[in-house]
């Protein structure tokens, strides 16, 4: 049985400028693969509403679950939420459980509910909200989009509240092997072995090191006595 597929939508001109350094995919990528859940593909898209909604529609409909990253705070430019909903065809409103979560975290830190604030309380219909134990403003789930604030703290509080929430399969391991030598060198035995070993994923990720080129071999997979065979090959082959 395979795994679960998921996709990753980071939403904000932020990002594509280079302004911001996005830190969220590292952290989901991570806690997906120990779910067992295969992170499949990541776009990157500016603060611009077709655009949003046409890769919500298609990353929602390609894959098991989908996660967004960015768009949903107080400011003009979050509208993320919105596109949510028009992609849906979804009625989108302040909703009061979201509106009470707010005025209740902003009475305690003797704050303003302003107008700006309650952008925040804006829900599409049939939403579920998703808890922020950060900042309070809550994020929300709609069929398999799971949407999330963009601010790296928030976002992985996020993904610890959503992920119980989800069905994964079977964790995937990885195990790798340092070699002193150029890809050049090594890409005929390792076609080999990913030939013998389809159904593990072996990666060579190459390096230099004082003058001397080598490459980190990753062998990566679900079944644990695979990689440790591949593995054993590895060394063999390479005398290590």
């Amino acid at each position: 049985m395979t795994n679960p597929t998921a996709a990753m939508l980071v939403i904000g001109d932020e990002i594509l400028s280079g302004r911001t350094r996005d830190s969220n995919m590292h952290h989901l990528a991570g806690e997906l693969t120990k779910a067992g859940i295969d992170l499949r593909e990541v776009r990157v898209v500016s603060d611009d509403a077709a655009a949003i909604e046409a890769a919500v529609i298609a990353l929602s409909r390609d894959h098991d679950t989908l996660f967004t990253s960015g768009g949903i705070g107080p400011t003009h430019d979050d509208i993320t939420a919105d596109c949510i909903a028009r992609a849906f065809g979804r009625d989108i409103g302040v909703r009061e459980d979201a509106r009470a979560i707010l005025a209740a975290h902003y009475q305690r830190s003797g704050q303003e509910l302003n107008e700006a604030r309650l952008r925040m309380a804006r829900i599409p219909e049939g939403a579920t909200l998703i808890d922020n134990p950060v900042s309070a403003a809550p994020g929300f789930t709609l069929e398999n989009v799971h949407v999330m604030a963009g601010v790296p703290m928030v976002f992985q509080a996020m993904v610890a509240s959503v992920l119980p929430t989800l069905t994964g399969g079977a964790p995937l391991m990885s195990q790798s092997l340092r070699v002193m030598r150029g890809e050049g060198e090594i890409a005929g035995p390792l076609r080999a072995l990913a030939e013998d070993f389809p159904d593990l994923s072996i990666g060579s990720y190459p390096f230099q090191s004082d003058g001397v080129f080598g490459a980190q071999i990753v062998v990566r997979g679900s079944d644990g006595v695979r990689v440790e065979a591949a593995m054993k090959r590895l060394c063999e082959t390479f005398d290590q």
